[in-house]
């Protein structure tokens, strides 16, 4: 039978072009879409309801989102590196990027 999705997350205002989970912290996976962004988010994470009321811009955000790296065209690729926690590489139109967060 069909079941039903753990999560469902709005964010991405194109259609998504990758998805990756994190290959040591099950939590975490990135995304990227033609919206030109690249997301790294943690399904560990909830909504704090005090910090929404302390600044009401957050509530329109997912509270699993980490970080948002933009300014690629046309993001197609995204990819963890297998030794270096939190580093990225994303393949684009415009070229690619490789970043590092520090929340990963």
């Amino acid at each position: 039978g069909l079941s039903e999705p753990v999560a469902t997350f709005h964010h991405h205002q194109g259609p998504v072009t990758s998805v990756e989970w994190h290959h040591e912290d099950s939590s975490v996976f990135a995304s990227s879409g033609e919206d030109h962004q690249v997301a790294q988010w943690d399904l560990a994470l909830e909504r704090d309801t005090e910090t929404d009321q302390d600044d009401p811009t957050l509530k329109d955000l997912p509270p699993q989102l980490l970080f948002i790296h933009q300014g690629l065209r046309d993001v197609k690729e995204i990819h963890w590196h297998k030794k270096v926690s939190g580093l990225m590489m994303a393949t684009s139109h415009t070229g690619f990027d490789i970043f590092r967060t520090i929340s990963v």
